[in-house]
C-alpha cells in the first residue's frame, strides 16, 4: 500500500449522505480498499448512526457482522473499533453525536430497525443544504423506540413482500412457506430464495423475529405468557418461551419483570 494512498478524513460535521465512493468522518481510508467497496478498520470519537436508503452494507465489530438495509440501521458507539463493506450503489447517510452531550442507550454495536418517522427524518436532514448539527432533538428520535426489538430487514420483492405485509397485520397467521406460495402462485423455493436473498433471512426465521417482536408489545400491554403466545403464532407456550430465551437471553417472565423495574427506575 502506498503511503500516498492512507489518509485521515477529520470530521466535517452533518453530511448530507455518501455513496460508495465516499466517507463517513473521521475515518482511516485506503482509496483502493474504498474502490473495492470497503472501509478498513477504524475508530469514531463519537456515537455514530448509520442509515442505509439505497442498497446495503455490512460493518464489523468484535467478531460480529451488522447487515444494513433501508429497514435496519446500526448505531455505533464512540470507540468501538469497526470496518465495513457495501454494496457499490449504496447511498449512506450518517448522523454523529458527541458523548459528552448525548447519552446513548447502547453500550455495543446495535442494530435497530428504521421507523417510519425516522426514515422521514433521516430522507429530509440528507435532503436539506441547512441541517442543525449535534441536533437534541434529532438524537432523540432515533433513540426512541423498543431497545429490545430484533432487527428485521424489510423484502423488496413482490411475493416476500407480500407475505411479510400480511404477517405483520396477523403474526399468528399459521400458513407455511408452501401455502403462501401456492396462494402467489409460486413455488415455496421461490418464496424462501426471496426472503433469504432480500432479507439474508430464512422464511421461518424471519417469521419467528416478527412473532417474538409482536410478543414483546402484548407482553408490555399485560396478558399473560400463554396468550401471548398463542396469538403471535406460537403452536405451545413452551415452545414460546424457548424461542424468547433464545433471542433475547430470558424467559418472558424475567422479561417482564425487568422493562417494570426499568420503568420505575
Amino acid at each position: 500500500m502506498a503511503e500516498a494512498a492512507l489518509r485521515t478524513v477529520a470530521p466535517t460535521g452533518h453530511e448530507p449522505g455518501i455513496n460508495a465512493g465516499a466517507l463517513a468522518p473521521e475515518t482511516l481510508v485506503d482509496d483502493d480498499f474504498i474502490a473495492a467497496g470497503g472501509h478498513p478498520t477504524h475508530v469514531h470519537a463519537f456515537h455514530q448512526f448509520l442509515y442505509v436508503p439505497l442498497g446495503r452494507i455490512v460493518v464489523t465489530a468484535l467478531g460480529r457482522d451488522h447487515e444494513l438495509s433501508p429497514s435496519v440501521a446500526l448505531w455505533i458507539p464512540a470507540g468501538v473499533p469497526h470496518s465495513a463493506r457495501f454494496d457499490p450503489d449504496s447511498l449512506v447517510v450518517p448522523e454523529t453525536f458527541e458523548p459528552e452531550l448525548h447519552h446513548l442507550p447502547y453500550s455495543e454495536v446495535t442494530s435497530v430497525n428504521v421507523s417510519d418517522a425516522q426514515r422521514r427524518l433521516l430522507l429530509s436532514r440528507m435532503r436539506s443544504s441547512e441541517v442543525a448539527e449535534e441536533d437534541p432533538a434529532v438524537f432523540a428520535v432515533l433513540c426512541s423506540g423498543h431497545r429490545d426489538v430484533l432487527p428485521l430487514p424489510r423484502p423488496t420483492g413482490r411475493a416476500a413482500t407480500t407475505v411479510a405485509d400480511e404477517l405483520m397485520r396477523n403474526p399468528g397467521d399459521p400458513r407455511t412457506a408452501s401455502e403462501w406460495a401456492e396462494s402467489l402462485y409460486t413455488s415455496s423455493t421461490s418464496l424462501r430464495r426471496a426472503f433469504r436473498a432480500e432479507t439474508g433471512l430464512a422464511f421461518s426465521e424471519w417469521r419467528t423475529r416478527l412473532r417474538l417482536n409482536h410478543s414483546l408489545h402484548l407482553l408490555a400491554a399485560g396478558h399473560m405468557v400463554s396468550t401471548v403466545a398463542a396469538r403471535v403464532g406460537f403452536v405451545s407456550t413452551n415452545g414460546y418461551i424457548l424461542a424468547f430465551r433464545r433471542y433475547f437471553g430470558e424467559t418472558p417472565g424475567a422479561y417482564v419483570k425487568r422493562s417494570a423495574s426499568r420503568t420505575a427506575a
